[in-house]
């Protein structure tokens, strides 16, 4: 296979995809505000496309470790403006969110992928997304934002993962989603210590291999890279370009980053040092 059905759009087979992230929140734990006006994030979207992106991920609730909940109307009113206006813009563009009444307008809005923390578990998730075309990605996470990181515990964290992501693949499918829309995230930071994203990361191949589903993963930025560098979030750029790296190594067809150009040029690089 040459190109990876994605949304409306084919993307290229044989290399990991860089998908951009672009918060439009007022307090994402690495860049809250930022671009939470439109023309700000209209123009950082750009950059990322200048940048090399193949995806870019509009989000409009932070999940950082303790976030509070954004009513589904303020969350709706923060992104649908970014969908709208970037839906002709030739690059896929994916939306971060768990309600369904969001995803029945994202579906509306022309995205290509619905990338849901709580594995399309809330009540019509599934009747939201099953008709459409959209590629969907499941994730893992231990209870909800506000409470993971409370003392997080697994007997062993890659099966218990693995099992969980494999009864949301069966439930999507059961409901008549073809498996080819299907992308896995084991959740790094959502309810897991260090040593559980470490051995979560590790295990890329193996969740691959056990699922038969492609895998995405989002280190960028995060406490996992942090605790290995002792660098602050806005000192982790050379930490998650070598956890970008990692991921791919082990088997992630998609990394979800912040710095695209960075993570672009590296992956080009460790390519050309692989033959590809």
């Amino acid at each position: 296979m040459t190109h990876i059905p994605f949304g409306h759009h084919r993307l290229p087979a044989g290399r990991a995809l860089v998908m951009g992230i672009l918060n439009v929140t007022p307090d994402s734990f690495s860049d809250g505000g930022k671009f939470a006006a439109l023309d700000y994030a209209l123009s950082h979207a750009e950059q990322m496309v200048r940048d090399g992106v193949d995806i870019i991920d509009v989000g409009g609730e932070s999940t950082r470790p303790g976030a509070p909940v954004v009513p589904a109307e303020e969350e709706m009113r923060r992104v649908l403006p970014v969908l709208y206006a970037l839906r002709d813009c030739g690059t896929p563009i994916s939306l971060d969110t768990y309600k369904p009444a969001l995803m029945k307008e994202a579906v509306l809005a022309g995205v290509d992928m619905i990338n849901d923390i709580n594995a399309f578990r809330a009540p019509g998730a599934i009747e939201a997304v099953r008709d459409s075309d959209c590629a969907l990605c499941i994730m893992h996470m231990l209870d909800k934002p506000a409470t993971m990181q409370d003392k997080p515990a697994y007997e062993d964290v890659v099966l218990e993962v693995t099992a969980f992501l494999r009864e949301r693949i069966g439930a999507l499918t059961a409901a008549g989603i073809d498996r080819r829309r299907l992308w896995i995230d084991p959740g790094f930071g959502f309810g897991k210590t260090v040593e559980h994203n470490y051995a979560l990361l590790k295990a890329g191949r193996r969740l691959i291999g056990e699922l038969g589903v492609p895998l995405l993963a989002g280190l960028s930025r995060k406490s996992m890279i942090g605790a290995v560098t002792g660098k602050p979030v806005e000192g982790r750029l050379a930490g998650s370009i070598g956890g970008a790296l990692a991921a791919v190594a082990h088997g992630a067809g998609i990394v979800r980053v912040h710095d695209v150009a960075e993570t672009v040029d590296a992956l080009k690089v460790w390519y050309a040092a692989h033959g590809n």
